[in-house]
């Protein structure tokens, strides 16, 4: 028996790569890696942040270029990323990035207890939850 003990990348499916790595970049501070690929496929996209990464993986890609999950659709992910700021800052940071709110701040309950969160959605629609645990 084993456990798991973090997630290593998760992957993206967007509509138009260079939009979402841009968005990611400004809006989230990720810092935005290609990594080049053998045969002369295309490189692949990916968004680091702390010891972890986002795979942009385009929505045309077919299974000869990435293997996938069997229903892959962008705008389809819903996460939750910690930030080490109160949500009044990251609504304020979101304004000045003329991001939409969806919803918020409000009180959630994350893996580690309560919360406190703000929604938003990326250039695919996928909801985006920026959440900090108080204090």
């Amino acid at each position: 028996m084993f456990e798991v003990y973090a997630i290593d990348h998760i992957v993206f499916t967007v509509a138009d790569l260079e939009a979402s790595a841009r968005w990611y970049q400004q809006v989230l501070g990720m810092r935005c890696i290609e990594t080049p690929q053998p045969s002369g496929k295309a490189a692949r996209v990916s968004l680091r942040f702390g010891s972890q990464k986002i795979n942009l993986r385009p929505a045309s890609a077919t299974q000869a270029d990435w293997f996938t999950a069997r229903h892959v659709a962008e705008g389809s992910a819903d996460i939750c990323f910690l930030v080490g700021v109160p949500p009044e800052t990251v609504v304020a940071h979101l304004k000045a990035c003329n991001v939409a709110i969806e919803q918020g701040p409000v009180t959630k309950h994350g893996a580690q207890g309560e919360i406190r969160s703000v929604y938003c959605r990326d250039p695919d629609g996928s909801l985006i939850e920026i959440s900090s645990y108080p204090g």
